[in-house]
């Protein structure tokens, strides 16, 4: 199919120096940061023409005008630069012809990258498409392709006239040089050539920058909430501010039709930026754990001023009030990174690399836009520019999720640790609080020990004293003698005070053998003839005294023995006493057992009581053997 251009001739896109320059600054510095690989949606797609130039007038009218004569332009048309000042509304005419279209059956179509801000399109003088409202507010389309469909039989086979009404804003009322009027070259080719290039463009234009704000407004939201019930992490709060605002500042690449005329939504748009500025800087100087009074109070007040200064200047002076301000928080924004960086890595911290590429990257992307911006220059880089300072965003939010996330897993494990720290602790309270329980009541049952082995042997140790020498019974001196001895014992068990071993075999010596020759019965004693340097508590002593005396009173009561031998020896650190008589023996019980009468119950309770043990053999003819053993150590540490 041939195609010409009427009054203008096809030719390749171009720049001139400073558009080749940023191109190529896009082109091999934002690939290398973002990892992408991003084809040139605004490339001229094959088997379509490319318009560079049209007829031009400045009219309100309802179709393109007769009078004033137009003037030729070069597209893309930016107002700033063609008209200074001018609000518009323009009106662009080509022409082009399509001979043969009819019997190829092929559906044409206009694809326009960029209006600003909005438009009309009429073929032959007929409306075909019309962008929204073409008065305030107008409609914003400055971020939307538009792609309209020419119908066959509206195209003549002669010229045909393409009519484009354009109406948008002088750079002087905008914030930015991408929001002034303008209109960008145009395709005219098959409608199946240009919807993928009209698709592609439209998601990175739309559709990208709505999927990203949408995730900065759900973590932006979690993150300010989460910083908020904390107020130990403020930075999270902050930079949850920083995600939502800038949400919302990013949401004028989407939304088109806004309730409010130009001059009030740049006005709100400007006092934005010293909002996220204050955002970012307070995050930055919070995630340094560093704070300024002075920044507290002189950030807030520059939120004040900005739009204060904007309102003074009026709409006319606003890009040039605005480009300044753009500028200082730009610097304002770079020192308060720069400073963390520094401090981050004088500390040595693990996220300085990280956060050191992140924050590189998004730098670079709001410089390549600042520069887009103000040199009015259009790149497809230039929109990868624009996302990826979200991005970076997105995925320093995740960051900071990341660690705070590890900061509350160790923070459990602390806190696990710190209860089990607890639990030991308590245990060891409450074990020494039982031991000084203990000690108070061996303190008072020692106390009271003495004082009742002290009222023993004054009062009931004289009375069987007395009893003892002036007593002209004969039986009852004997019996309080053995009480006087008895209570002589318990008194000496009483008082807790250790006893030598050796000195304990020489009492039971003289006490075994003085009892047994009275009664007649020759007595036999052996002694270890080691040198004993072990003691007995006063209890063992008591006890293993009781034990021998009931040994020795069956002997003399029961056995009818005339011999009885007493082994004392230390085998393995237990002290065992054998008692062994060549009586008659005890006559064995009913049941077989030997621990009923004769005391053998209650030798074996006190032998058991200082964990030892005492057996009795016997039989006729054999006599009867009394085997006590008790552990040295035992008996050394009861009480």
């Amino acid at each position: 199919m041939q195609r010409a251009c009427h009054p203008l001739t096809a030719r390749r896109r171009g720049h001139g120096p400073v558009g080749a320059s940023l191109t190529w600054l896009l082109q091999c510095v934002l690939p290398l940061l973002m990892g992408l690989q991003v084809s040139v949606a605004g490339a001229q797609p094959p088997q379509s023409v490319r318009v560079h130039a049209a007829q031009a007038v400045v009219s309100d009218s309802v179709s393109f005008p007769a009078a004033p004569a137009p003037q030729v332009v070069d597209l893309p048309d930016d107002w700033s630069l063609s008209r200074p000042g001018s609000n518009g509304p323009v009106w662009y005419r080509v022409g082009f012809t399509a001979p043969g279209l009819a019997e190829r059956g092929e559906l044409l179509a206009l694809y326009i990258e960029h209006v600003c801000t909005n438009l009309e399109v009429y073929l032959n003088g007929q409306l075909l498409h019309r962008g929204g409202r073409m008065h305030e507010p107008i409609t914003q389309n400055c971020n939307h392709p538009q792609l309209i469909s020419l119908p066959a039989g509206l195209i003549t086979e002669g010229t045909n006239a393409l009519d484009i009404k354009v109406v948008g804003h002088a750079l002087a009322r905008v914030s930015s040089r991408q929001r002034a009027g303008g209109l960008s070259a145009l395709d005219i080719g098959p409608l199946s050539v240009l919807e993928p290039v009209y698709a592609r463009q439209r998601a990175l234009n739309v559709t990208v920058p709505q999927a990203v704000s949408a995730t900065l407004l759900l973590m932006g939201s979690f993150m300010f909430v989460l910083g908020w019930m904390n107020r130990r992490e403020s930075h999270l709060a902050y930079f949850g501010a920083l995600s939502v605002g800038w949400a919302i500042v990013e949401s004028r690449l989407w939304l088109r039709d806004l309730p409010i005329d130009n001059a009030v939504s740049e006005l709100l748009l400007c006092a934005m930026l010293p909002l996220l500025a204050m955002a970012c800087i307070q995050f930055l100087l919070r995630y340094a754990q560093y704070r300024s009074r002075l920044l507290d109070i002189a950030l807030p007040l520059q939120c004040l001023v900005v739009p204060a200064s904007l309102l003074l200047a009026g709409p006319e002076r606003l890009n040039l009030l605005a480009s300044f301000w753009y500028a200082m928080l730009a610097l304002q924004t770079l020192a308060a990174a720069a400073f963390y960086l520094r401090t981050q890595y004088h500390s040595r911290t693990r996220s300085f690399w990280p956060m050191a590429l992140l924050l590189g990257i998004a730098c670079v992307a709001l410089l390549v836009e600042y520069l887009s911006q103000h040199l009015g220059v259009r790149s497809p880089w230039s929109h990868v520019a624009r996302i990826a300072t979200p991005v970076m965003m997105v995925l320093v939010g995740l960051r900071l999720l990341q660690q705070q996330g590890r900061a509350l897993q160790v923070a459990e494990q602390s806190n696990a640790q710190l209860e089990q720290r607890i639990r030991e602790a308590t245990t060891e309270i409450e074990r020494n609080f039982a031991q000084l329980a203990e000690l108070r009541v061996e303190k008072v049952t020692e106390r009271e020990r003495k004082r009742i082995a002290a009222d023993l042997h004054d009062d009931l140790g004289a009375k069987l004293l007395t009893i003892v020498h002036t007593s002209e019974s004969e039986r009852i001196s004997t019996l309080a003698r053995e009480a006087l001895e008895e209570m002589r014992l318990s008194v000496r068990g009483l008082t807790g005070k250790p006893v030598q071993l050796i000195d304990a075999l020489g009492d039971w010596r003289a006490e075994v053998v003085s009892r047994l020759r009275q009664a007649g019965i020759e007595a036999d004693w052996q002694t270890p003839a080691d040198e004993l340097t072990q003691t007995l508590s006063a209890r063992a002593f008591v006890q293993t005294t009781r034990i021998l005396r009931e040994s020795v009173s069956n002997v003399i009561k029961h056995s009818s023995a005339t011999h009885c031998s007493v082994g004392c020896s230390i085998v393995d650190g237990d002290l065992q006493v054998v008692v062994h008589d060549n009586g008659k023996g005890i006559p064995m019980e009913v049941d077989g057992r030997l621990d009923r009468g004769h005391g053998m119950s209650s030798m074996k309770q006190r032998a058991k009581q200082l964990q030892g043990q005492c057996l009795v053999e016997s039989g006729p003819g054999y006599g009867t053997v009394i085997r006590l053993t008790l552990p040295l150590n035992r008996a050394t540490e009861a009480a």
